[in-house]
């Protein structure tokens, strides 16, 4: 049980930040490209509570890592938070502009990875500080959350990022047909989770990108 309290103190702020980064970062692109509702409803906010969805962000997050961690001795993540609205009707250039809107979610995942990695950086500089182990730990569960959420958010698959700037970048026609998929989306996801497949078509994406930042920063650790 020790090593589940430790898992959640190292891995709460990590998952917190990410989430709160990545749905501001969607609505203030869409805010650059003339959509206000996300600024309108107060959702442009490095406040974490503005984007914490107490069931996806909480409870079923929490309870998969504690059941994972105590039966695998692995800790497993998987959860949501409460999506930014964005009124794509309202964008100067709708089709074009979603493209951005939609990229902003991962993008800011990696520019949040790139900040742990600092933070290990950091840590292992100053070996001797108490602080240093915490912020080592950190900085690893930090780029492992930012990459899962980039990865998996990148999949073509509406209404996942991904699946907005496939429809985005699709001739209008096969857009149109495309798009009618994502009322489903959530629920094919959760099919592909729970079947495996969605592990065989991520985690090589996830481990080559982990495997690459840690060598751009030369952390072997």
């Amino acid at each position: 049980m020790d090593d589940v309290i430790q898992g959640i103190a190292i891995y709460a702020l990590p998952v917190i930040f990410a989430i709160t980064m990545h749905e501001a970062a969607h609505g203030y692109v869409a805010k650059h490209f003339g959509d206000f509702t996300a600024y309108n409803e107060g959702r442009i906010s490095l406040n974490p509570t503005k984007h914490i969805d107490p069931i996806g962000t909480i409870l079923v997050p929490m309870t998969l890592f504690i059941v994972s961690k105590l039966t695998i001795g692995a800790g497993f993540l998987f959860g949501w938070a409460k999506p930014v609205p964005v009124n794509f009707s309202n964008l100067r250039h709708p089709k074009h502009d979603m493209l951005w809107v939609a990229a902003a979610g991962p993008g800011a995942n990696l520019l949040m990875a790139l900040f742990w990695a600092l933070i290990i950086k950091l840590g292992i500089a100053m070996p001797d500080s108490t602080f240093a182990k915490p912020m080592i730990l950190m900085g690893i569960a930090g780029i492992e959350i930012n990459v899962i959420l980039m990865v998996l958010n990148l999949l073509p698959l509406p209404p996942l990022d991904g699946g907005r700037m496939a429809v985005s970048l699709l001739p209008h026609r096969i857009a149109y047909h495309f798009s009618k998929i994502e009322p489903y989306g959530f629920m094919i996801l959760l099919v592909l989770l729970f079947s495996g497949i969605l592990g065989t078509v991520i985690w090589p994406m996830i481990t080559w990108t982990k495997v690459m930042m840690v060598s751009i920063f030369g952390l072997y650790i």
